[in-house]
């Protein structure tokens, strides 16, 4: 029996229109008229369809809310446009989970920021439920203006191996390489809210398309790489410069402060991690500090680094060897401590030797987002510009910046322990120094990029 035409006319159709929906290689994830092929999770804000987009509205009392695709996805090039016309934080989800044994099916995984607070951190990398800030825009403040509040934004995610990439309105805004997560769902957030009269607040997302297959990756550019995998290096921080201060496996590049070679004991080097052994907890009294053999001006240092129970440590810069010091050398230093167990953290003035802070100088922002329990792996990173700008950095949060030979500077000097030692930290070369204090510090992922 011969099919009718009218079925045979549909079935044209309908193949004409799987061909244009897959063109170029692209899938839609969204048909514009319903939300077939998403779940719910979590929280239950409203979503709903208007006019071609995917609304999603605010409701008081409700968790964070997730509207998320039914399969997962590994490496793809995903792109969306999203609207916001009120003041709401949101997000999308890539390459999340949901599941029973992790809070409850709380979801985790990585996430496109959406802030329209004049924070401007659209298109950072925030890590949902799980390690908190992978990249705020901080890190790229070039990145902060494509967002375009009340219009539509063009948006897209790159998810290539360990490589992660975001794009806002053309513009590159964050790259990360890590190896969390490999594959795992897309999702829509809505974020909750603390006040009811926040309620009813709308983000809309529309024209939501992806790519699985074989696709070419936008060209490197040169914004600064987030690199979680230890000890090693990205073509992209290739590119910008980055090279390993340590090689994970010898002394190369390292000897100790005030010798030519590198300590006989005091430091061991295995499995990837360079550590201080613990001995009596006096500074410099066993292996001694070790310092670089290369001398630095303007740098990125980026350093992951683990503290023990009662810890103390540092990284100094701009050490010059010229004091003849019995103990530790002298240099500019970020602390490294244990606030809670070490004596030191209520010494000096308003905080000045707590963690990440410019010791017995300058205190660190107190950001408890920024702070990990003892005995997990921190990322410490030192900026210093060629204008003599000085920041520091922990887990994603810059917690504190000054400037090298300002009025200011002078006078913190004046009134610290430093105050015997001429130019103080002033030097326009010098070394960078880990600190043996005795403590069991462990590190690894030691970076240098200089700055022109």
């Amino acid at each position: 029996m011969n099919a009718p035409k009218w079925l045979f006319g549909l079935t044209l159709v309908s193949c004409m229109a799987a061909t244009a929906q897959s063109a170029g290689g692209w899938q839609s994830l969204f048909n514009g008229k319903d939300l077939s092929g998403w779940k719910q999770l979590n929280g239950k804000a409203r979503y709903k369809v208007e006019n071609g987009a995917i609304v999603g509205e605010t409701v008081f009392g409700e968790p964070n809310s997730f509207l998320a695709t039914e399969k997962d996805y590994g490496d793809f090039v995903f792109e969306f446009e999203f609207r916001l016309d009120s003041i709401m934080n949101s997000g999308v989800q890539f390459r999340s989970l949901s599941k029973p044994d992790y809070k409850d099916g709380r979801v985790h995984g990585y996430q496109f920021e959406i802030d329209p607070s004049p924070r401007g951190w659209t298109g950072g990398i925030y890590d949902e439920a799980r390690r908190d800030w992978l990249y705020p825009l901080d890190l790229n403040p070039a990145a902060k203006p494509q967002y375009r509040h009340g219009q539509w934004n063009q948006c897209r995610i790159e998810c290539v191996g360990t490589s992660i990439r975001t794009f806002v309105n053309g513009k590159e805004a964050a790259h990360v390489i890590d190896d969390v997560t490999a594959a795992g769902f897309i999702a829509l957030q809505v974020h909750s809210i603390g006040q009811r009269n926040q309620e009813g607040r709308r983000i809309m997302w529309r024209n939501l398309r992806i790519r699985t297959g074989s696709f070419t990756p936008t060209p490197l550019g040169q914004v600064f790489v987030v690199n979680t995998i230890p000890n090693q290096l990205s073509a992209a921080e290739q590119k910008n410069g980055v090279r390993l201060l340590w090689d994970g496996k010898t002394s190369t590049g390292w000897r100790g402060a005030y010798k030519t070679a590198f300590p006989e004991k005091g430091w061991r080097m295995a499995d990837g991690l360079l550590t201080v052994e613990p001995a009596t907890g006096g500074e410099s009294t066993n292996g001694g500090d070790i310092v670089s053999t290369d001398t630095f001006s303007a740098f990125i240092f980026q350093f992951d680094f683990k503290l023990s129970p009662g810890a103390n440590s540092g990284i100094k810069y701009f050490v010059t060897e010229r004091e003849g010091n019995a103990g530790s050398a002298i240099g500019l230093e970020y602390q490294l401590l244990d606030d809670e167990l070490h004596p030191d953290a209520k010494l000096g003035a308003v905080g000045n030797r707590t963690l990440a802070s410019l010791y017995d100088l300058i205190p660190s922002l107190r950001e408890p987002r920024a702070r990990r329990k003892i005995g997990e792996w921190n990322r410490g990173m030192i900026v210093v510009y060629p204008d003599n700008r000085v920041e520091h950095w922990l887990n994603g949060w810059k917690v504190l910046e000054y400037q090298r030979g300002a009025p200011y500077y002078y006078a913190l000097v004046a009134r610290s322990k430093y105050e015997k030692w001429p130019n103080f930290g002033m030097a326009p070369w010098g070394r960078l120094l880990i600190q043996d204090h005795g403590n069991e510090v462990s590190f690894r992922s030691l970076k240098i990029q200089s700055l022109q």
